[in-house]
């Protein structure tokens, strides 16, 4: 695999992560059983771009690996 490509994957794999930890906003522990208590409100802003850049680097993660497992 090229080194561009592993370059790739994980700055991209590093943002991602970082990104999904800058969206856990109130979880708390019933949270991860279903039963939050939270309204659903949308997202505006700041909130909104983090969320459509994590999608991005989502998809420039997994497209990623597949050129290399392609490639490889």
């Amino acid at each position: 695999m090229s080194g561009v490509l592993t370059w790739v994957m994980g700055i991209s794999a590093a943002l991602m992560v970082l990104g999904i930890l800058l969206q856990a906003r109130g979880a708390t522990l019933g949270a991860g059983f279903g039963s939050s208590g939270e309204l659903f409100t949308t997202r505006r802003g700041l909130e909104k771009n983090l969320y459509n850049t994590t999608i991005v680097l989502a998809v420039i993660f997994v497209a990623s690996i597949l050129v290399g497992i392609i490639i490889g």
